[in-house]
């Protein structure tokens, strides 16, 4: 009787479904493709696609923005013949997924036929919310599909990585894009649009969903409007730059931006920060990684660095933005035309290294605080140029944990020490 109700139940949804007016659909969920052949781009996994369809198993889909996860899973459910339960862990948490998993596991009993669970956006999960499917996952009681847009060996558990597939998505290509856009202007009965084709590819970044629904929104525009393509471009894509502080896209800028100035070019710096500015990114955050960046690429090649870093970053928490860009970028265009040496950041490092790879080391008796050999100590003052050779490091630690550059006034500093050795 309970599965009677539920097929009912189901019944009854599929029938609102079928009456609802498809036009109303945003275009991307319109030109959603049916099957693997309408599905453009992805060439490289689709025969780890056909694969799957044969042998279903737990797999999460990887990739940027509107590469076509959600509509490559749509099309696998369909193509298995299993019915998809689809969650958001955008809008949903722990209490809302029990009773999805209890329903999915409620339709398998009904139809004894397996059923599909994806959880978009599965990385907005935290520990506790991915653990909740480990069992289940673990039993095989229904067959997993993750999507998520972040790296999933940094965003999700290990526990979690361990049960299912990994499948990546690659951006899509400008070529894709037009194929996608030309089915959405034959949809939309819009052949004048065509000459904005190359354009909305180019600009939308790989993601499809971003290209239609701006294609979307150029239907909207009047004749007269469209005879100036540039004004038109502006207005769709000014304010629609991608950057997000918390993702793979920050991560990249940041990392760009850091081996510009480490490779000595103040212009490709400089174009990384108004990226990060433009994007929202914390300025604060671009003054510390400065301040790093200043002792571990610049160090004894350019001491100043160091102090030009720590007052950008004084300055931006005084007078804050916009403002701080210009001391921000005083300190980037002084760091990337500034010599550089790496041999303090190499030094500590090694010293490190050393050190976890030994057991305890002794501190040389007359180095000591409370040794007798303490006496024995020279102490360099007390000696013509403030020198005097004796042993600092630890008995039977051979090599050098410093080795300076020649760059910049390092080269300076290691002359004089040198020298000192010689003359005394």
């Amino acid at each position: 009787m309970q599965n009677m109700l539920y097929l009912l139940k189901k019944a009854m949804q599929l029938d609102v479904f079928n009456q609802k007016n498809l036009q109303e659909l945003p275009l991307a969920a319109k030109l959603r493709p049916k099957n693997l052949d309408e599905f453009i781009g992805q060439v490289k996994i689709r025969a780890s696609l056909e694969k799957l369809i044969l042998n279903p198993r737990h797999v999460i889909f990887w990739g940027p923005p509107g590469a076509g996860k959600t509509s490559l899973v749509h099309v696998l459910a369909s193509k298995m013949g299993l019915e998809l339960h689809s969650f958001s862990a955008v809008t949903g948490g722990i209490p809302e997924l029990k009773r999805l998993i209890e329903e999915v596991l409620q339709n398998q009993r009904a139809f004894k036929k397996k059923v599909i669970l994806f959880i978009d956006e599965i990385h907005r999960f935290n520990k506790s919310q991915q653990d909740l499917l480990l069992p289940y996952l673990e039993n095989g009681d229904f067959i997993f599909f993750g999507a998520t847009t972040e790296y999933p060996h940094t965003t999700l558990n290990r526990a979690l990585i361990s049960r299912v597939s990994l499948v990546e998505l690659q951006k899509l290509t400008s070529e894709n894009l037009v194929q996608i856009l030309s089915i959405g202007i034959k949809d939309l009965n819009r052949p004048d649009l065509s000459e904005y084709l190359e354009d909305l590819s180019k600009l939308s970044n790989g993601d499809a969903r971003f290209a239609l629904n701006q294609l979307s929104i150029l239907s909207t525009f009047q004749s007269s409007e469209l005879e100036n393509k540039e004004d038109c471009l502006k207005i769709l894509f000014e304010h629609a730059r991608l950057y997000d502080k918390n993702g793979n896209r920050h991560h990249d800028v940041i990392s760009a931006f850091i081996k510009s100035i480490r490779g000595s070019d103040p212009d490709a710096a400089l174009l990384y920060l108004g990226i990060m500015l433009d994007g929202g990114e914390d300025p604060e955050f671009i003054a510390r990684r400065l301040i790093i960046l200043a002792s571990e690429d610049i160090g004894l090649a350019n001491s100043q660095a160091l102090q030009v870093a720590v007052n950008s970053h004084y300055a931006i928490k005084q007078i804050g933005m916009p403002e701080g860009r210009i001391t921000l970028s005083h300190a980037v265009v002084f760091m990337a035309l500034s010599p550089k040496s790496n041999s303090v950041y190499k030094g500590i490092d090694g010293a490190l290294d050393f050190v976890k790879r030994n057991p305890t080391l002794e501190v040389p008796g007359h180095l000591s605080n409370v040794s007798p050999d303490k006496k024995n100590y020279q102490y360099p003052h007390s000696y013509p140029g403030n020198w005097v050779q004796q042993d600092y490091l630890p008995k039977n630690v051979k090599g050098s944990f410093y080795v300076p550059s020649l760059n910049g006034s390092e080269k300076v500093l290691v002359e004089q020490w040198k020298n000192k050795s010689k003359n005394y």
